[in-house]
């Protein structure tokens, strides 16, 4: 279903000068997000009956929807367009996910990456998967922070994050996102491209797909006192990382985690 909306309007729209315009400050839509996010709705009401739909689009207009993140019945998070900036500059860096969430805890993903021709799939106790192909991300090394590959998104680090990681960045290496996009950087991770990648802005449809892929492939999304993500959670600060020890190494090392 995630591919017949891709084959509906990802792939021949791209590069075909849409445009966007702001729903917030700094925060952009297209018709790409609304067509694939009506599309996407229509999908999951023919599979799953009955379980509510939570789509981006919808919840950026109405908030009081990721309520039913707390409900006692599973409920899917829709993300049209992850990346919509890159997919208006002509970056294929963009992707669609799913996530179906139970009582908080994120069992079922899918990450599709319509340019790149990926599809990203895990099931909670099932692993994680590419086209067909299981993923096990390696440990990296948390001894050399020099030698770990990984970045900050710093749009909305607060003050105190923001002062913490100018005052440490110099520990690694390069801190500078290869993209901004939740759908590319998680499956970056899982596929050994990079070691960790500091959010701060948690919202749902963002990371609940991207941390069951990369739990389930043996890496790890952790909030700054160590505690595992949880898509009905919407403190600020989230770490993706190789595994729970570099997790650690970069927290304490950028200076948001004692130790």
């Amino acid at each position: 279903m995630v591919r017949r909306v891709a084959l509906q309007v990802h792939l021949p729209l791209f590069r075909q000068g849409v445009t966007g315009e702001e729903k917030s400050p700094g925060e952009l839509v297209s018709r790409v997000d609304r067509e694939a996010e009506r599309l996407l709705i229509n999908g999951l009401a023919d599979i799953t009956p009955g379980l509510p739909v939570i789509g981006e689009e919808a919840a950026s207009e109405d908030p009081s929807l990721l309520g039913a993140l707390r409900s006692e019945r599973p409920v899917w998070l829709a993300d049209p367009l992850d990346g919509t900036p890159h997919f208006l500059d002509g970056s294929p860096d963009h992707a669609i996910m799913l996530a179906l969430v139970d009582r908080g805890q994120t069992v079922f993903a899918v990450v599709h990456q319509p340019q790149h021709g990926r599809t990203y799939m895990a099931e909670r106790g099932g692993g994680t998967w590419r086209d067909g192909v299981r993923l096990h991300r390696e440990p990296a090394d948390p001894d050399n922070l020099t030698s770990l590959r990984g970045g900050v998104l710093r749009r909305f680090l607060d003050p105190d994050a923001r002062q913490a990681v100018e005052r440490n960045e110099s520990r690694f290496g390069d801190l500078v996102p290869r993209s901004k996009c939740a759908g590319v950087e998680y499956p970056r991770i899982i596929e050994g491209q990079a070691d960790f990648m500091l959010f701060w802005r948690t919202l749902a449809w963002d990371h609940a797909p991207g941390a069951l892929l990369l739990s389930e492939a043996g890496g790890v999304a952790s909030r700054p006192d160590g505690t595992a993500y949880r898509a009905d959670d919407d403190r600020v600060g989230l770490l993706a990382a190789a595994d729970a020890a570099t997790a650690q190494a970069v927290l304490r090392g950028m200076g948001l985690q004692e130790g």
